[in-house]
């Protein structure tokens, strides 16, 4: 036992570190999601036994790998669906492309980034690319992404066990796009990347303002993406993720109660995570390739470099706005260059356009714009129409500490 604890401890570091990395490598010698999970776990539990005899390898995840491989190709031997696995033809057929995989350092690393396109292929759903990502790249549980999305842990199973199906029959190749597909696909990546980190950042439901188990994984994924491939993009959106996660202790009161960006004590905010952020943001639009990420990362950048709410530079942040809007104009950047314009001139000019947001109806059940409204109104001394729209806001919010909040602000309004 005192030789094998250490090397169980050494196994379990290992996995938790670089399990994914061998997830990957086997998916792309095996073709298949399914066979390379039970392969990982094969190698895991061979190391367990091995290593306490012979030692730990001196590079663990080459080791790792192999023994996966050929506890796979022994499986398919046993179940006599194969014959001569070893002669190339055979070995074609259950995808081994390359027997000596570990000899190509470059394919290996690539190996990640080919997992996390092929998760987040167009020709799967987009809550299935989120479904799978999490699970094959971040390694999270099929429980534990149900828990994070609302959904019913077999519905969750069974639309990742769908998006392999997708994979295996339609023969989604298992590969980085070629540089023309490249940018669609990226921006396909970074979505579902961003999409994640929202749901950790501003749960859409639930106990807590923020779950910092998804945030962290976006953040993650965001660094692997910008390791692998360096795109200004993708070095806009780690910036952004960054930018906001250097908030997260502020946003809410020891209670969990939720403190507006204003009210926040910025002492609390992470000045590491600050410095790195305008870092990346610098060298994101230093390129002539930037695009709508980088620049909400600088307008967060903005917010992170004002000593207080008061100082903030709201005439560049309504600028930098306007620059997002012939990017691609979408209801909820109106919405937010709305609420920069009533801090840059007043409430009244702010309320003019988050009327005119809503009058065409594309945010009629977005809870954030009747929020905005009401707190305009608030301070406009509209009593009655505050307390419709803060209504209006709480009959569409499923986060508790957001209920509370608007519960506060209507008991505020009805005192008055």
């Amino acid at each position: 036992m005192s030789a094998t604890n250490p090397v169980r401890e050494t196994l379990n570091a290992i996995y938790q570190s670089d399990s994914r990395r061998v997830l990957a490598t086997l998916i792309r010698l095996l073709g298949d999601f399914d066979a390379a999970e039970e392969a990982l776990h094969d190698a895991f539990r061979a190391a367990l036994e091995q290593w306490p005899r012979q030692g730990v390898p001196a590079n663990p995840r080459a080791w790792l790998v192999s023994a996966g491989r050929f506890k796979a190709i022994d499986g398919l031997r046993r179940r006599k669906r194969f014959d001569a696995l070893d002669e190339s033809g055979h070995a074609a057929e259950i995808a081994v492309h390359d027997t000596a995989a570990w000899a190509d350092a470059e394919s290996v690393e690539d190996d990640r980034l080919r997992l996390i396109f092929t998760c987040c292929h167009p020709a799967l759903a987009p809550d299935a690319q989120v479904a799978l990502t999490l699970r094959e790249v971040c390694g999270l549980t099929t429980e534990e992404i149900a828990h994070a999305f609302l959904t019913p842990a077999p519905t969750l199973a069974q639309r990742i066990v769908r998006a392999k199906a997708k994979i295996r029959d339609a023969r989604i190749p298992y590969q980085v796009p070629t540089p023309a597909e490249l940018p669609e696909r990226l921006d396909a990546v970074l979505r579902v990347v961003y999409l994640v980190f929202n749901e950790g950042y501003t749960a859409s439901s639930g106990a807590t303002v923020t779950r910092h188990d998804l945030s962290g994984e976006a953040i993650r994924l965001g660094r692997v993406l910008v390791e692998l491939l360096p795109a200004p993009e993708a070095v806009g959106l780690l910036a952004l993720m960054l930018l906001h996660e250097s908030r997260r202790t502020a946003r809410t009161s020891p209670s969990g109660e939720v403190i507006l960006l204003d009210d926040q004590d910025r002492s609390l905010w992470n000045r590491d995570l600050i410095t790195e952020g305008t870092r990346l943001v610098r060298q994101a639009l230093s390129s002539r390739a930037f695009g709508p990420y980088s620049i909400q990362a600088a307008i967060s950048s903005l917010h992170a470099e004002a000593p207080n709410a008061a100082a903030t530079d709201w005439i560049e942040i309504v600028g930098l706005y306007d620059v997002l809007l012939q990017m691609g104009a979408t209801p909820v950047i109106e919405l937010n260059r709305a609420v920069a314009v009533a801090m840059r001139d007043d409430p009244t000019a702010g309320l003019v356009l988050i009327d005119a947001i809503l009058a065409r109806g594309e945010l009629r059940d977005y809870r954030f714009a009747h929020a905005a409204r009401a707190e305009l109104c608030r301070r406009l001394g509209k009593t009655t129409e505050a307390r419709t729209s803060f209504e209006r806001a709480l009959s569409l919010t499923r986060q508790e500490p957001e209920r509370r909040f608007l519960e506060r602000r209507l008991a505020d309004l009805n005192q008055g």
